[in-house]
């Protein structure tokens, strides 16, 4: 029987499924975000689905990222660019497994109906953790690797809960298998957690800090009056989110830093014109965009800003001001790279009058 077939219907079982569900447990520290260093430290550790098994390995998030473990406000500007739906991460020990497992598997075989291919495939899983039994490329273990206990550890399947196609979060579905202490998982397990899909976890929980943009006039200007805006260096900076993972023999990070690169201003209307006409202010040497208004430069057209055509009537404008931010990631053994740029924008409202003439 080919290895995959037999796969599939050794998890076939509903009894004995092991793709492990994330899940969140109390963050250790619940401030929000507030820059590169400080944030929201939280975990999110392997957890047990009816079967009850529970993995050991746990992903701790600290810095810039959202509370109580939940998805942060980065949106990729890369469209078909997503997080790791599953991954496979240190799960238990040799006989902590083999007492998880064995119960299941006596409970699975207990269970009425349990025959044909299902029977089939408990019997074929209980061979293959206890008697050796194995497939082209995945030897079995005699007696659950008890011998080697400390050694290593058995790696389960994780589930990303963020993820909402049930069948790309439930993609990662081999067997548990083994890991020594200090190796690598092999190479056909392409979803075993790295430095790299621990970066791009990082950029899913990443909290940028809201986009708040300095106006003049501010919040109520006139029709065809130029406003400028501008955001200081002060106000923004580098943001950086780590995730990390530490079991028995197994220990890496990443860290996902973002840094701002340029701003976008939607007037809210297409009775308006930006500046420049692109509406994107890039960032300047110093780190700021735009340039604060100065007295006397209210006939200048501002480096970055916009000109309202016509009035809000009694209502306002929506202006969306959106951030660029530039993704990279370092990560253990000097592992690092560019991660797709991210955006978040904040909407500020704008009240827009009539020039009132004067007659005299």
């Amino acid at each position: 029987m080919p290895v995959s077939e037999s796969r599939r219907i050794l998890l076939g079982a509903g009894a004995l499924t092991l793709a492990l569900s994330l899940v969140l447990a109390e963050p250790a520290y619940a401030a929000g975000p507030t820059g590169k260093d400080k944030g929201a430290d939280t975990e999110q550790s392997g957890g047990g689905d009816s079967t009850g098994i529970y993995a050991a390995a746990k992903i701790q998030y600290s810095g810039a990222v959202a509370k109580d473990g939940g998805t942060g406000n980065v949106t990729s500007s890369d469209v078909n660019w997503t997080p790791p739906p599953c991954w496979y991460a240190p799960y238990l020990g040799a006989k902590d497994f083999k007492k998880k497992m064995s119960e299941q598997i006596e409970s699975a075989k207990n269970t009425p109906g349990m025959g044909g291919t299902a029977g089939t495939a408990i019997g074929e899983m209980q061979r293959h953790y206890e008697d050796e039994y194995g497939w082209t490329d995945t030897p079995g273990y005699k007696d659950y690797n008890v011998e080697k206990d400390g050694e290593g550890m058995f790696w389960a399947a994780v589930e990303n809960p963020d993820e909402p196609d049930v069948l790309k979060r439930s993609s990662c579905n081999d067997l548990p298998f083994w890991v020594d202490n200090g190796e690598a998982p092999p190479a056909r397990y392409e979803e075993a957690v790295t430095p790299e899909i621990l970066a791009a976890l990082a950029y899913q929980h990443m909290q940028l800090p809201d986009t708040k943009v300095t106006l003049a006039p501010e919040a109520t200007t006139k029709v065809n009056l130029p406003t400028w805006a501008w955001l200081d260096k002060a106000v923004f900076n580098e943001v950086q989110a780590t995730a990390a993972i530490n079991a028995p023999g197994f220990n890496i990070q990443a860290t996902t830093t973002a840094k701002p690169v340029s701003l976008k201003l939607e007037p809210g209307t297409p009775d308006a014109e930006t500046f420049p006409a692109s509406g994107e202010c890039a960032i300047k040497a110093d780190g700021s965009i735009g340039e604060p208004y100065a007295k006397g430069k209210s006939d200048e057209t501002p480096p970055c800003g916009l000109k309202y055509l016509r009035s809000s009537g009694n209502g306002t404008f929506k202006l969306q001001a959106t951030i660029t931010w530039k993704i990279s990631w370092t990560g253990t053994g000097g592992a690092g790279g560019d991660l797709p740029n991210g955006t978040f924008g904040t909407t500020q409202d704008i009240t827009v009058q009539e020039i009132q003439a004067v007659n005299r």
